[in-house]
């Protein structure tokens, strides 16, 4: 650096600004730390590709033609995080790109550096722990970006986005759309998983319970007693549940007795009163603990011991390891450094004593093979660990938890094994003639070992019924005779496999290598958010919508949902990630198809014919169908004496589960009284029949019109027929007014006066005073609303719209639109707005969360949740929308009709002068240059400043109003 010239500062760049005070604490003032706050841009939407490039990029904003290119734009939320990036690379001497050590954090630096373009040196910084010590070593020690990595997560990007836009649509107009009208998706990890839950499902609907019998009984010995099960009848084994099949059927010849025998059976041996001890079996046995946490193991954990979904658990765990209790959270490898190894050795030792840990400390095989997650498993941080009564002040109650289990869980992994004694005893019993033998189990521990710190929870399993509870036997000796109570026949089941739970969906995708852990949990929130699953306690149930699409998926894109295909391209991807396979050539087999695969386009051009109807139909009795609708699911009833009449329709109970709707509980459904059809009384402004009736749509009310009266000869009783009436057409009959109940109300209990107000809707509240409209309540599909002209105000209950009065709405008018009128209904609440000096919150709108500080909403982008929100992302996120300034208005020019002629439809009419966001449309401010091979190469990995630029230019959206950009393009 020549003399005299200003020593500019490291800039390191992190995704989150969590992480930027402590690390800009941990560097010093010769670094300054900033946050991209996550992804900067992303693959355009349509309506982001300049004309010029929507030949190619039109369809999926990706060139299939030109190597699979994709088109990326800067999120607009993102100019001014990008703008002061840009401002800060100009004064500094280096850059550090320190997004996270996986695929996507090596996407998101990639990112940053073809957006940025620095022109001092660029160097790759990770870290696995936010601690002094390990940034500082990581400062000191960078690498270069890792192409493979960016090559492995932009082909899983550009996969998904093929996957999803090709399949989706298919689904839309087979299906219809999913809870509360939202759009239905296919995915790559999704459906399978989707898959996955629904055969379950079809499982636990195909089984038959079998029935089989035991005997149970008390062993008494002088002050000490135990149970006992009976096992055999002269010398044949007594049936349990697991030896029968899924159909009801005995597996293997065993003695399944009747309940009359059981009681015979029980009767006899109550009448012998004693047994003699026959055999005793005693087996030494050892268990060893779990390997640290990974991924997947943690959020398992997580569901089954702190009752956490993966989405919570992996949000705390994210937390956690911001604020630098643990290691990186996303990680496929049970691996401990040795640092970390001898602090748990020595915490061990201090709790538990020196036999606590094994001679050598204990090193676990990682599985993975992918690049990805080569790091360290989930542990808390640093070279001593701090205890969790340590931190309690500094955590919140979740936190904690978690916390406390990561302690656990890693102390315990390097503890000894657990050693115990498993004593079998055997009784035989005289019944009345027959030979009776009883067993009964106790299992003694002669040293826990690392169950003193941690023991792995599990999931539901079948045949847990069947096992005896673990008990203490007494000193016992063969030929002890002993005293037999409390005898007791026992009637049992077989039951279904059990539901899928998050924790047990997980450890399944894991099993069939379908995903990766850390989309696990955005995979089971997709499933949930678009009504193909829905929770039952920890139980994951399938909707009869996902029975729907996982059939159309199954007939028709087979292939794409096969477990295994799904995991080979979970495998491709690692490969990518390694180098050992190419990004295009492997997209163009997928896509375009190959001698391995038919190819995705192909499958998409070739579907046929599908009968939307058929594919939404099971059938669930000769008579009785199925169908899943617009409005849900029903059943289709045919009268089997009049098989061509029109089916009957019966609703179905929206807490009844496909396994529940067996053909006996469809006709209970089909025989039970009609709920509605129940007069409610005469409305005394027509004298008119007021009736609640259960519809297909669901519950509703209906004030009938009587028919006009019809003449009658008194002498035959014959109707007289009215003559026909020549000249104009008859009038449409009026329609009866009609009413969906709320929610809150049922057609069991509405009254009269409820129904009447129901009718009336909507209600006209009153007139605004200063615009002079009408306001009105009303209930619609997303609930309770005002209105007043075109703008509407969400309520917060139902009943409101007949409540709430003029001064109240009002009131609500003069708040913000979906502004802070409800603070208790803030999703999260945080600290004032530095420039609006207003407390800043996140609260759910009309349409999805969104974060205001009352004057200025900013809705939360796709990909973000509510948990993901800090306060320093809000103030972020308010920041830019200010700076992004107010929508253009629409003006009304557009609805001319006349002015469309063919004259006026000409490519000058178009130009960037006509519109006052030009700096959004020109093609100067959105450019992709197409990559270049030759960017790609052994040598551009290896060098010391990263010249992958030619890979893709930047797509920068130019802020509004701002012409400087297309003069900075034509620099360029």
């Amino acid at each position: 650096m020549p003399q005299g010239q200003p020593h500019g500062k490291k800039l390191v760049i992190v995704e989150s600004p969590t992480k930027m005070k402590s690390i800009q604490g941990y560097l010093g003032d010769d670094y300054e730390v900033l946050s991209s706050v996550g992804h900067i841009r992303d693959l355009a939407s349509k309506k982001d590709i300049p004309a010029d490039k929507k030949a190619s990029y039109g369809k999926y904003s990706i060139d299939v033609d030109n190597d699979f290119d994709p088109y990326y734009v800067v999120n607009e939320r993102k100019t001014k995080t990008v703008a002061e990036l840009k401002r800060a690379v100009k004064d500094a001497d280096e850059v550090l790109l320190a997004t996270d050590e996986d695929r996507e954090g090596e996407a998101i630096a990639w990112h940053l550096l073809e957006v940025l373009k620095p022109k001092v040196p660029v160097k790759r910084m990770v870290f696995h722990e936010i601690t002094k010590d390990a940034i500082r070593a990581a400062a000191e020690n960078t690498r270069e970006l890792d192409l493979a990595l960016v090559d492995a997560q932009e082909t899983r990007r550009v996969l998904d986005r093929l996957y999803g836009w090709d399949v989706s649509p298919v689904l839309w107009r087979k299906v219809g759309s999913g809870r509360e009208g939202a759009a239905l998706s296919a995915g790559r990890v999704q459906s399978a998983a989707t898959r996955m839950v629904v055969q379950r499902e079809r499982e636990r609907m195909a089984f038959v319970a079998a029935s089989y019998w035991d005997v149970e009984a008390t062993a008494v010995k002088a002050a000490d007693s135990f149970a006992t099960r009976l096992a055999r009848v002269d010398g044949a084994p007594l049936a349990r549940g697991t030896d029968f099949d899924d159909l009801g059927q005995l597996k293997k010849a065993v003695l399944v007795l009747s309940e009359d025998e059981a009681r015979q059976l029980a009767a006899a041996i109550e009448a012998a009163a004693e047994a003699s001890v026959s055999n005793l079996e005693s087996k030494p046995g050892t268990r060893s603990p779990k390997a640290p946490f990974t991924t997947s193991t943690l959020q398992q954990e997580a569901g089954r011991k702190l009752s956490m979904s993966a989405k919570h658990a992996m949000s705390v765990a994210q937390r956690l390891y911001e604020k630098g209790f643990i290691t990186y959270m996303r990680t496929d490898s049970t691996a401990l450094s040795s640092q970390a190894v001898t602090a748990a050795r020595q915490q061990a030792v201090a709790l538990y004593g020196e036999k606590a840990v094994p001679l050598n400390p204990r090193v676990y095989r990682n599985n993975s093979k992918n690049a990805q997650e080569a790091h360290e498993a989930i542990r808390p941080s640093g070279e001593d660990f701090r205890t969790p009564a340590s931190v309690t002040s500094e955590l919140d109650r979740d936190e904690h938890r978690m916390y406390d289990l990561i302690w656990k869980r890693t102390i315990a992994s390097q503890m000894s094994d657990a050693k115990y004694e498993t004593t079998t005893v055997t009784l035989s019993v005289d019944a009345g003639g027959r030979a009776a033998e009883f067993t009964a189990s106790g299992t003694v521990y002669t040293f826990k070992g690392f169950l003193e710190a941690y023991e792995e929870g599990r999931d539901e399993k079948r045949g847990d019924s069947d096992k005896a509870d673990d008990q203490s036997l007494p000193v016992l000796a063969v030929g002890d005779r002993l005293a037999i109570r409390d005898v007791e026949s026992k009637g049992h089941s077989t039951t279904p496999k059990p539901r899928y739970t998050e924790a047990s969906l997980v450890k399944a995708l894991e099993e069939k290598g379908i995903g990766r852990p850390s989309t696990f949990a955005s995979i089971i929130d997709v499933i949930l958010d678009r009504g193909y699953v829905t929770k039952r306690g920890q139980a994951l149930v399938p909707s009869w919508l996902a029975f729907s699409v996982v059939r159309l998926l199954e007939e028709h894109f087979a292939d794409l949902v096969d477990y295994d295909f799904t995991a080979a391209l979970e495998d491709d991807l690692d490969a990518i990630a390694r180098g050992e396979q190419q990004r295009g050539e492997w997209l163009r087999s997928f896509y375009f198809g190959s001698d391995e695969q038919v190819g995705l386009r192909n499958i998409v051009e070739n579907l046929g014919e599908i009968d939307a109807r058929e594919l939404n139909a099971t059938r669930i009795s000769d008579t009785t169908t199925l169908r899943f609708g617009k409005y849900g699911p029903y059943l289709d009833v045919v009268d089997a004496e009049q098989p061509d009449a029109e089916p009957r329709r019966v609703n179905i109970p929206d807490d009844l589960a496909p396994d529940e709707l067996t053909p006996a509980r469809a006709q209970e459904l089909i025989d039970a009284p009609v709920a509605g059809n129940r007069v409610l009384g005469e409305n005394p402004e027509n004298n008119r029949l007021v009736v609640v009736k259960d519809g297909r749509f669901g519950p509703y009310v209906e004030e009938t019109i009587p028919e006009e009266p019809v003449a009658v000869d008194e002498a035959t009783g014959e109707v007289i027929e009215a003559p026909k009436k020549r000249g104009p057409k008859k009038e449409v009959a009026p329609k009866p007014r009609t009413a969906s109940l709320f929610k809150s109300m049922s057609v069991e209990t509405i009254d009269l006066d409820t129904a009447l107000q129901l009718l009336d809707l909507p209600r006209t509240v009153g007139t605004d005073p200063e615009s002079g409209e009408a306001i009105t309540a009303q209930n619609g599909r997303y609930g309770p609303y005002l209105k007043r002209g075109t703008d509407s105000r969400s309520l917060d209950t139902e009943a409101q719209i007949f409540d709430i009065t003029l001064e109240q709405a009002l009131a609500i008018y003069a708040l913000p639109k979906y502004g802070a009128r409800r603070a208790s209904s803030a999703l999260a609440e945080f600290d004032n707005d530095p420039v609006s000096g207003k407390p800043i919150r996140v609260r759910d709108g009309r349409f999805g969360a969104y974060v205001t500080d009352g004057e200025t909403n900013v809705t939360i982008p796709r990909g973000q949740t509510v948990a993901d929100i800090t306060y320093e992302v809000a103030v972020q996120m308010l920041a830019d929308k200010r700076a992004k300034g107010p929508a253009p208005k629409r003006t009304p020019a557009r609805r001319a009709a006349p002015a469309k002629t063919t004259a006026a439809k000409t490519t000058a009419a178009k130009t960037t002068a006509a519109k006052t966001t030009a700096a959004k449309t020109t093609a100067a401010a959105k450019t992709t240059a197409t990559k270049s091979p030759a960017a790609k190469t052994t040598a551009a990995k290896t060098t010391a400043t990263k010249t992958t630029a030619a890979k893709k230019a930047p797509v920068v959206k130019a802020p509004a109003k701002k012409a400087p950009v297309a003069e900075a393009a034509a620099q360029k």
